[in-house]
């Protein structure tokens, strides 16, 4: 995301495009240039976490309370706008962008209505900032192989087993576990049984018996990721997860997915858009040949198809997220526009550290950031291969077992 020259903001079309859209664009592109973009370039070289007053400055604009109703202190928004103001942000560093979906309303979702409105409020406001603890080392895309046991003792449940790749864990007010109460009866799915505990903690701590160590990945850095073990972990039986982002057990997690994925998308996208706008910049700065290399038709050629691509994806998790805000079931329509535009992502920041040739490749330029995140996003919230497995499945009749 160039902070020298910045092109103009897409034209939204209709029926997307409203004023109030359009002012929440700019304001967002606005706060990830100015805000993010500074801290990002300081803190990601030493892979620096997000500071806390960034986050308390994001409670004041509203970004972790978008899709909470304007009754619980939220901007009452929909997917559409969540979606686009995860890309904006993406442009500057995308952990500021994903933390968001870490509000949102995610863990609320219990049967105490009290205690759901007070969770709702504080979410909104960035004070309920959770992780999600779905994979473990031998179940990531086969989710139905999770392992963790939870056993009913009393008024708790008792947590054993491991968790891997939970974001933001020990700096999260409360963490959501997926884990297994029993075992599937005979006849029943291999899901059945699974359910979403919450894990409420003190922000920075873990509790009794949940221990970890973070994951040293080459990129996506502004919070840790962690390998958790839970021994004992202790949670009260009334923490089901039962309504809200995540309906509960193994579907509920499913519905959520799908927004996870437009959501990936739009980061996605929003990589993308800030390579190409620093590719813009950089081209017509770097001189060969007694020309600015932005004189090369085959440079100006790479730049246009780039620049193509990242709008073709952005259109397509546009059209979702507003199918989604219609509530229409879009499973299909999420897998392919997160297999889309990830896989674009992927290819364009590629493309975008060739046109820095050897300045590319070194740390001294944001492109080397966009491409190490980018490529996460072809992973996360399910592999590109499992999204093609869940078009394919909705247009072929399954394989045999």
């Amino acid at each position: 995301m160039s902070d020298v020259r910045q092109p103009a903001l897409p034209t939204l079309p209709p029926p997307w495009h409203t004023p109030e859209r359009e002012a929440l664009q700019q304001q967002v592109r606005a706060f990830a240039r100015d805000e993010v973009l500074p801290v990002a370039n300081r803190l990601d070289p030493e892979k620096g976490l997000i500071p806390e007053e960034l986050l308390a400055r994001m409670g004041e604009l509203g970004y972790f309370g978008i899709t909470i109703g304007t009754e619980h202190g939220g901007l009452g928004l929909g997917a559409f706008e969540y979606c686009m103001v995860a890309e904006e942000l993406a442009r500057a560093w995308m952990s500021v962008a994903s933390i968001i979906a870490r509000a949102q309303g995610l863990g609320t979702g219990l049967a105490d209505s009290s205690e759901r409105e007070r969770l709702l409020r504080l979410s909104a406001k960035g004070e309920w900032i959770g992780a999600i603890a779905l994979s473990e080392p031998d179940a990531g895309s086969d989710l139905a192989s999770v392992h963790t046991r939870a056993v009913r003792e009393g008024d708790e449940y008792v947590l054993t087993g491991q968790k891997r790749w939970c974001g933001n864990a020990k700096a999260a007010d409360f963490i959501q576990i997926l884990c297994r109460t029993r075992d599937p009866e005979e006849g029943e799915s291999r899901s059945a049984g699974l359910e979403t505990l919450l894990l409420s903690k003190p922000r920075g701590e873990f509790v009794p018996g949940l221990t970890g160590r973070p994951i040293d990945k080459i990129g996506y850095h502004g919070f840790l990721t962690w390998d958790l073990e839970l021994d004992g972990v202790r949670i009260p039986a009334g923490n089901v997860v039962t309504s809200g982002e995540q309906e509960g057990g193994f579907s509920g997690v499913g519905a959520w997915l799908d927004i996870a994925r437009v959501h990936t998308a739009a980061r996605a996208v929003g990589l993308a858009q800030a390579a190409v706008e620093d590719c813009t910049v950089y081209l017509q700065e770097r001189e060969q040949f007694g020309h600015p290399i932005s004189d090369f038709q085959a440079l100006r050629f790479a730049l246009a198809d780039m620049a193509s691509e990242v709008e073709q994806s952005r259109a397509m998790y546009r059209q979702v997220s507003h199918l989604l805000d219609q509530g229409i079931t879009c499973t299909r329509e999420a897998a392919m526009a997160k297999l889309r535009a990830t896989e674009m992502a992927a290819t364009v920041t590629t493309q975008a550290m060739q046109l820095h040739g050897g300045n590319g490749y070194t740390t001294e330029r944001q492109v080397e950031r966009y491409w190490r995140d980018a490529r996460l996003t072809t992973i996360f919230e399910g592999t590109s291969e499992i999204q093609r497995k869940i078009i394919s499945d909705s247009m072929l009749p399954r394989p045999q077992q």
